[in-house]
């Protein structure tokens, strides 16, 4: 269910299936996504044997017989070997050395999972021999696909507002909603034979941790939320917060919103709040609730406290229109790449002048297409950090430039 970048018609995945010829490659996505279910798929599906190992408790030992059994069985079948590694982020040096060489020579195609950014978890020798594919939460309407196909296999059907309840609050994770699914048909099963899952099983299925409003209301709370921390109001973005954690929201989803309201809202003006949200955007993954709370709170607190600049905002708007408005425009014969055998000749980098071969590091020189000409798109703000930035930026562009360059120093 799901990923239909992935393996719709015209889906990459799909193509190497129905090729039946697969490649090393990394599944990256949150949980629930159905990583582990679509090597699986994948593997039958091109025709592989697959062997399934866990980077958490599997050892050498372990990896080395895998490896065995698929020399094994591509010398006497002719049946090639699909090694699924789970948390493949957590793979140790000794697992590395010993299966790199096996996936060079073809005896393993390697399928790894993870959920964690595997530009930094993943080692980069495992990263080099692989293709990177990225996995999406599933939508709504996929989650409540999936809900039905759960009522029909347990036999129980289920009141709309079950539903919805089970969608609001899965955040696109499919597993952990068909477990509460589950648990809330045994819920229901216990009053009678006639098993119909309302809100209040769903409710208990989650310890009462469920909306305690509508759809529209609780969309209304994550507005207030980030018009409290846009309104520099510490006390009621907290209550917001708090509001929304106790009534069953999920924390991942208030991160985000925390995440991209670092740089819609504060931007320059403190560009340290994005690291702060970040910081606590990980933080959920790698503490959990409840103690996740704190650092929820304590990213909403900094960023409700933090001065406020919506200037990349209203730039990157700016910006986007240019570039709509404009298309494709041609690059600056001085600023193309010059790096090549035959740029020269070509003109490219001609005339470019380096700016750390001037004072204060800078020259007067045109970077926009000339299409654009000395159009702007940034207007600095004098709030926070960015009032400095902002100064000192147009105190280094101000000055007239000398025409040669200055010695460099050795």
């Amino acid at each position: 269910m799901g990923q239909r970048h992935l393996v719709g018609p015209e889906g990459p995945l799909r193509r190497f299936v129905d090729a039946r010829q697969l490649t090393s490659m990394i599944l990256w996505g949150p949980a629930g996504t159905g990583k582990t279910t679509l090597a699986r798929i994948m593997a039958t599906s091109a025709g592989y044997e697959t062997e399934s190992i866990s980077a958490v408790s599997s050892g050498v030992k372990e990896l080395r017989e895998v490896l065995v059994r698929a020399r094994e069985r591509r010398a006497q079948h002719d049946q090639r070997t699909v090694l699924f590694i789970d948390e493949v982020h957590r793979f140790n040096k000794s697992q590395q050395d010993l299966l790199l060489p096996a996936t060079e020579s073809g005896e393993v195609v390697l399928i790894g999972a993870t959920t964690e950014n595997p530009y930094f978890e993943v080692n980069a020798a495992l990263m080099s021999r692989s293709t990177l594919w990225r996995l999406h939460p599933l939508s709504s309407d996929e989650l409540g696909e999936l809900v039905e196909r759960g009522l029909k296999l347990r036999g129980a059907r289920a009141d709309d507002e079950a539903r919805s309840a089970l969608i609001a609050t899965a955040d696109g994770d499919a597993r952990a909603m068909l477990t509460t699914l589950d648990t809330s048909i045994v819920l229901a099963r216990a009053e009678g034979d006639d098993v119909i899952v309302t809100r209040r099983h769903v409710a208990q299925a989650r310890d009462g941790r469920l909306y305690h409003q509508s759809e529209d209301t609780h969309y209304d709370q994550v507005s207030a939320l980030i018009k409290s921390v846009r309104g520099s109001d510490p006390d009621a973005a907290l209550y917001w917060l708090v509001t929304l954690l106790e009534s069953g929201e999920s924390p991942r989803f208030l991160a985000r919103r925390l995440v991209i309201l670092a740089s819609e809202d504060v931007g320059l003006a403190d560009p340290t709040a994005l690291v702060v949200a970040e910081a606590a955007a990980r933080a959920i993954e790698f503490v959990g609730l409840p103690e996740a709370r704190l650092n929820l709170a304590h990213a909403t607190t900094y960023l409700a406290l933090a001065p406020k600049s919506n200037s990349v905002t209203l730039a990157l708007g700016a910006a986007t229109r240019a570039v709509r408005e404009h298309g494709g425009v041609n690059v600056p014969s001085d600023l193309r790449d010059a790096h090549y055998a035959g740029a020269a000749k070509l003109g490219h980098g001609s005339g470019y002048r380096y700016p750390h071969d001037y004072p204060r590091a800078w020259v007067a020189q045109q970077y926009l297409p000339d299409e654009l000409g000395d159009a702007s798109f940034f207007e600095g703000r004098g709030e926070g950090r960015e009032a400095a930035l902002v100064a000192q930026w147009r105190e280094r562009t101000s000055r007239p430039t000398q025409d040669e360059p200055t010695p460099q120093v050795e």
